[in-house]
């Protein structure tokens, strides 16, 4: 009992020196090499001192439940682990742990009084070449990506896995991390996730550890399960024409960097992905396959994406709340929460960003881990089908909305062919033209080619049509083969009381696109051709419930797909 009112009261002791102890170390004149500028960041779990040419990293004295830096020794502690853990991958880099004292006049870096606070000691980094720079220069080619992956590769081959690490190979332990995951993610469905994308991301993550629990045992059994960085991302790799250093691995929790290498390079191709070159993470685990003859880790890659961007999306959605007031409780896992911390120049602090900023992406970290969980990193052609009346164009737009894609309607590029306002229903004498067979024709192969011409910079594409004709689809099909993009159709199906009931409501709607009204009816439906052909490329849904039911039914559908 003594020894907890002793640390209690050393701990209050520590709060109460806190902001002193940040006075000293982001002046100048405390440091014995006299920098003339000192600038300081701060992070959940860190502060970071750059006085150049050095960076001093000092841990916060907080329990975050995935991060205990509550007591001093423990600080010293996970000082020591950071500096050993980095060394591995850039010696150069991490200087050592370097403590501060309190003395009767204040903090000092000399050798008196009793230690107050331990630092770890870094070289400073020059800006502009860490990879996000470099990224954004557009100086980032073939070469830089295989100096990187030269360098994990001689890193991952200087290891010898010991079994209680390659233990954390298995589907088992895992789920610990993506279970854990969900429950601290839950309280942010309908803000930056929305309750289809969550159920779906973990629906997917399950059900591929239910069927691909042979790969994970594979896996462990070429020993794959290394003791990797853990928080390997743009931020983290520095290169210039004769250096590459890769820092600021995980030091905190040995499950975080105990996992499979292709959950090690995930992290930098889904951070591509998010950049918009999912030409170099594509290039980046092509060429890294190859080099560590593990073909294998492709068929992981997707899975691990989902994994990492969502945990991204967790990050800031807990970003977006700290910016709004200091979190009471603890904050959740893994390394990819802490913010991206280069030492020196890149280091950027959660308060740099407000509340919305984060929101946006958290979002946006989301919405890639749904398109990883539905259509992996193909692109995408996805099609919303069916006869007249089944709701397409709503399900359409709320897909395209849920994977932040583009949305095309046939609806839309007929009458603006046609010259004729969107809102406008045509009038009679005009019918005949603007639902010719060659109007028709015309439609849908600009339909496609504007699908076609979005995918030149998006992973994909909604698709609203009928697409009543086997000719079409057909046109469909060879077009999306020769662009070699993936096809996913969607046929919606409703009862005949539902249909009559949309189309009596667009007599009522302002904006309605359609001409089809209740009176066409017959005509249309006996005109459909269903989609019999489109055996593989295919999913039947039923659209008699809401929009959202139906949508989170596709993308169930979708994502189930996926795994097989």
């Amino acid at each position: 009992m003594a020894c907890v009112k002793d640390s209690q009261l050393r701990n209050e002791r520590k709060h109460l020196e806190l902001p002193e102890l940040i006075r000293f170390l982001e002046s100048g004149a405390s440091y014995p090499h006299g920098p003339s500028d000192v600038r300081s960041i701060q992070t959940h779990i860190s502060w970071v001192f750059i006085a150049s040419p050095f960076v001093f990293k000092m841990k916060k004295p907080v329990n975050l439940g995935f991060a205990d830096f509550s007591t001093l020794e423990k600080r010293r502690h996970f000082c020591r682990r950071e500096v050993e853990l980095n060394r591995r991958l850039c010696p150069e880099v991490y200087l050592g742990v370097v403590p501060i004292f309190k003395t009767a006049s204040g903090f000092s870096f000399n050798g008196n009084g009793r230690i107050a606070e331990y630092c770890v000691k870094m070289k400073e980094l020059p800006r502009g070449w860490f990879l996000s720079e470099l990224l954004t220069k557009n100086l980032v080619g073939e070469a830089e990506i295989n100096r990187v992956i030269s360098r994990l590769h001689r890193f991952y081959q200087a290891q010898a896995p010991s079994p209680e690490i390659e233990l954390w190979g298995t589907s088992e332990k895992l789920k610990i991390s993506t279970d854990e995951n969900f429950a601290q993610v839950e309280p942010c469905v309908g803000k930056t996730i929305s309750p289809a994308a969550f159920e779906t991301v973990r629906r997917f993550a399950n059900r591929f550890y239910a069927m691909h629990e042979k790969l994970f045992r594979e896996r462990i059994q070429q020993h794959r399960i290394h003791d990797c960085h853990g928080d390997l991302h743009l931020d983290h790799i520095h290169i210039t024409p004769g250096t590459l250093s890769i820092f600021d691995c995980i030091e905190f929790n040995d499950r975080f960097r105990f996992i499979d290498i292709a959950n090690d390079l995930a992290f930098l191709a889904m951070d591509f992905d998010f950049k918009g070159r999912s030409d170099l993470a594509n290039l980046l685990l092509r060429n890294a396959a190859r080099e560590f003859r593990d073909a294998e880790m492709l068929q992981l890659i997707d899975f691990y994406k989902c994994y990492r961007a969502f945990v991204r999306g967790k990050v800031e959605s807990i970003q977006a709340n700290a910016s709004l007031s200091p979190p009471p409780t603890p904050l959740p896992s893994p390394g990819d929460f802490i913010v991206p911390l280069s030492p020196g120049q890149r280091a950027i602090s959660s308060g740099k960003l407000d509340s919305e900023e984060h929101a946006k992406q958290a979002a946006r970290y989301f919405r890639l881990a749904l398109r990883y969980a539905i259509a992996g990193s193909e692109r995408l052609v996805l099609v919303a089908m069916g006869p007249v009346g089944t709701g397409k164009t709503t399900v359409a737009r709320q897909l395209a909305r849920e994977l932040d894609w583009p949305v095309f309607s046939s609806d839309q590029i007929r009458k603006t062919l046609a010259g004729i306002s969107l809102t406008e229903r045509t009038a009679p004498e005009q019918r005949d033209r603007v639902y010719s067979e060659q109007m028709s024709e015309q439609t849908y192969k600009e339909l496609l080619r504007q699908g076609l011409v979005a995918l030149e910079k998006q992973r994909g594409v909604v698709l609203d049509a009928t697409f009543s004709k086997r000719t079409y689809r057909e046109f469909l099909r060879q077009e999306c083969e020769k662009s070699k993009v993936h096809l996913q159709v969607i046929e919606l199906d409703t009862n005949r009381d539902q249909i009559e009931k949309r189309l009596r409501a667009r007599d009522r709607s302002a904006g309605e696109i359609s001409d089809a009204r209740l009176e066409d009816l017959e005509k249309l439906t006996a005109a459909y051709e269903p989609p019999s052909e489109l055996v593989a490329d295919l999913i039947k849904i039923s659209a008699n419930d809401s929009a959202f039911d139906t949508v989170k039914t596709a993308l169930f559908q979708l994502s189930e797909k996926r795994l097989h």
